[in-house]
């Protein structure tokens, strides 16, 4: 799409079991039958200037620092609902999970409507209790993961309402859900995944709120984003100290979980190093075996509901000579006790706090891969959309 771009910016999708005949004078779509489709001509909003590097040294972190611009336009996304769902289940996969399973907590926490998160490789073969007054929420940067999309397809069995979040327009599952509401990161190139993350756990709060018939505000959100990307040179400078190390364990609790993971995936994903993401009372439920001087813990520690808990889960790490980096809220001087590094975010109302996170988490993960000349836009082994099981 990129390479075109510069020509036109009018495309048509396929579904399946269509194929496009194209001579010098028409276009055709037909079925298996060779009967013919309607032709749906849409256009993509973006143009070949944001498909390019524009100075950065990778795309992952221009991504990154387009995000302010992300934050404006998504936080206009009106998702609007006429009734609320009895229950409802998130789908999605990678990444996206992650924000999927911080919408478990926050949709449940705003709206008080039951919620559960399935992975879109397990969903449907768990066969899933789904009812009609249901609401099926699948999450997607490409719109064309082929375990989320096996996943609506089976939810409509049941004739469970489905809804689509999606980055793509136009992709499968935007055009095979029920609903669909578009995130507006615009096009993404990196492999790895950051500011349609960011786009999709702010489309978990605007879900929540929406579910209650409110629109979800964040004053000077756009002005904290900006904020934390100043905070890269130290990140750097915080790289070159740990990117030698092999393995890292991320903890966090509650919503601050979903980020842990999504800071674990990232170093696995760019850097190739080992790391694993624990709600952080887990702990001492088997991980803390391996802590040592050799093996670094990140903790998500802000200063919400959960503070003093992670503290004292952060003490049994320093007990065992273990190194740690805190992410914190600004002003807490408690935190240097424990730590030995920290990272600080702004205060911000508890339940906020997983949208400031995502920031300095990718930029640790991006600069440390950097250092270890890593291949960060296309990694080995992976690809950006999954369009296979």
């Amino acid at each position: 799409m990129s390479l075109t771009i510069k020509y036109t910016k009018e495309v048509i999708y396929l579904n399946d079991f269509e194929v496009a005949k194209i001579t010098k004078d028409s276009i055709e779509i037909l079925d298996f039958e060779g009967y013919n489709k309607p032709l749906a001509i849409q256009e993509v909003e973006w143009d070949i200037e944001q498909a390019q590097k524009q100075g950065y040294k990778h795309f992952m972190i221009k991504e990154i620092m387009e995000q302010p611009k992300v934050v404006e336009n998504q936080l206009k996304v009106p998702f609007n609902f006429e009734s609320k769902p009895k229950m409802i289940h998130i789908v999605a996969c990678g990444g996206a999970g992650f924000a999927g399973i911080l919408g478990e907590y926050i949709i449940e926490e705003i709206s008080g409507i039951p919620t559960r998160f399935y992975h879109g490789s397990e969903f449907r073969y768990r066969k899933p209790i789904l009812h009609k007054q249901d609401l099926v929420v699948a999450i997607s940067q490409s719109g064309e993961t082929a375990d989320t999309l096996a996943a609506i397809r089976e939810a409509k069995k049941s004739e469970t309402q489905t809804l689509g979040i999606i980055n793509v327009v136009g992709s499968t599952i935007a055009r095979e859900s029920d609903d669909v509401i578009y995130t507006r990161a615009g096009p993404e190139i990196s492999v790895a995944s950051t500011k349609a993350f960011l786009a999709q756990i702010l489309s978990m709060y605007q879900l929540a709120h929406g579910l209650n018939n409110e629109v979800f505000a964040f004053q000077d959100y756009k002005e904290m984003i900006k904020q934390l990307l100043q905070l890269d040179t130290q990140i750097k400078q915080l790289a070159e100290k740990y990117f030698k190390y092999q393995n890292f364990i991320y903890i966090g609790r509650n919503r601050n979980y979903a980020i842990a993971l999504e800071g674990a995936l990232k170093l696995k994903e760019i850097a190739y190093i080992h790391a694993e993401a624990y709600p952080a009372g887990e702990l001492k439920h088997g991980p803390l075996a391996l802590v040592s001087e050799d093996m670094p813990t990140f903790a998500i520690c802000p200063q919400d509901e959960f503070y003093e808990k992670t503290f004292s889960n952060i003490q049994e790490v320093k007990a065992r000579n273990g190194k740690v980096i805190s992410l914190a809220t600004e002003g807490d001087e408690n935190i240097k006790l424990v730590s030995d590094d920290v990272i600080y975010i702004p205060k911000v109302h508890s339940i906020l706090y997983p949208l400031l996170e995502t920031i300095p988490i990718h930029l640790f993960a991006y600069h440390i891969a950097d250092l270890r000349e890593s291949d960060i836009d296309k990694p080995r082994n992976l690809a950006k959309s999954v369009t296979v099981e």
